[in-house]
């Protein structure tokens, strides 16, 4: 099932699976995909899917809709396309099927042994604050089993729970994430509390409790 990854200042904000004929981006809150941005129409754009087919149309918006930098109409979207509106980001991922997965226990199938399995509700309290950048400041909640964070096609990865605390695990990209300097590696980075992580050019802190 393909979906969207809406991002802003590299943090992914929110993921939207597209089950729908017709999913609407834009300002309004009626919106199916709500980007609550001045730069950003109240009806911005609509994406379109008819069979294997999805077609991303501009509705004629203010300040128009690009992909991969390119104003664009109407256009075919394709895997890893990323759509621009206002100072959003939203990159299309064509089948979630076979992209890498989110969930921690699916992720590390080779490696979970060396962590131990993720257990729901586990890992109490975490948040991760932002650091660098336009959205300095911003505190997100680590309510999720895993949270993905980055910038979609340049370096993503996740913070899952684990039954007693968080760890990073690398998802995607070329550039690796690093916690206290350090590039994280291929098993999971396990997280403490004032832990600061960078990430395409975006430095957040890890806070727990």
């Amino acid at each position: 099932m393909p979906k969207l990854i809406v991002s802003i200042d590299g943090i992914v904000v929110r993921e939207v699976q597209l089950i729908k004929d017709r999913t609407t981006l834009g300002r309004r809150p009626y919106n199916d995909v709500v980007i609550d941005n001045l730069a950003v129409s109240g009806e911005h754009a609509v994406i379109n899917m008819s069979g294997s087919e999805v077609v991303l149309e501009d509705l004629n918006s203010t300040n128009g809709t690009y992909i991969n930098g390119k104003a664009v109409k109407r256009q075919v979207l394709q895997n890893d396309d990323t759509i621009e509106v206002g100072k959003y980001r939203v990159k299309y991922v064509a089948d979630t099927a076979t992209q890498a997965p989110q969930n921690f226990d699916r992720t590390m199938v080779i490696k979970a042994g060396a962590i131990g399995a993720l257990a729901a509700g586990g890992g109490g309290a975490g948040r991760i604050k932002v650091m660098s950048g336009p959205a300095a400041g911003r505190e997100v909640p680590l309510v999720k089993a895993a949270t993905t964070v980055g910038k979609p096609g340049v370096a993503v990865a996740s913070i899952n729970k684990l039954p007693d605390g968080f760890a990073l695990v690398h998802v995607e990209g070329n550039t690796r994430a690093q916690v206290n300097g350090q590039p994280i590696g291929d098993e999971p980075q396990r997280l403490n509390g004032g832990d600061i992580i960078d990430l395409a050019g975006t430095q957040m802190q890890f806070l727990q409790g």
